[in-house]
């Protein structure tokens, strides 16, 4: 499924924050600019000769209510969502539909008995699910809670 183009961190946020609101969340946004700010001023990421093509954003976003989500929006199109501390790595442009589908219940958790392992599965329409390991000792009680 085609999702619109978030070219910039700033074009993300705003468009999890439109998404937020849609389920009745509260978005506490924290921004990073500048290469003295961001990992990739850190890094000494850059374009040709070492210079950046714009001034470096990266953003952490922390929502209210259960699940516990954040997601941190890095300066290249990457971004990494946590699910109750369940990191997923999710394409910038995917977002919005990610977090439609945690917050509209499309999360599930499998556990299996032998070899003994739990997965957090989030199912985005149009997309191939997005898979993740739970350890025992990230079992919260709301990823309990969905387990089957």
């Amino acid at each position: 499924m085609t999702h619109p183009h978030l070219p910039t961190t700033q074009s993300a946020v705003l468009a999890i924050e439109a998404v937020a609101g849609r389920h009745g969340r509260t978005a506490r946004a924290q921004h990073d600019i500048g290469r003295d700010q961001t990992f990739a001023g850190l890094a000494g990421a850059g374009g040709p000769g070492g210079e950046l093509d714009a001034i470096p954003h990266e953003a952490l976003l922390e929502f209210d209510g259960r699940p516990a989500v954040t997601v941190r929006l890095f300066t290249h199109d990457e971004a990494v969502v946590s699910v109750e501390g369940i990191p997923f790595d999710v394409r910038r442009d995917s977002l919005p539909a990610f977090l439609n589908s945690v917050w509209g219940g499309l999360v599930q958790v499998k556990a299996r008995t032998f070899p003994p392992s739990t997965t957090m599965t989030v199912t985005v329409p149009g997309e191939p699910a997005y898979r993740e390991g739970v350890g025992v000792r990230d079992l919260t009680p709301w990823i309990a809670g969905l387990i089957r």
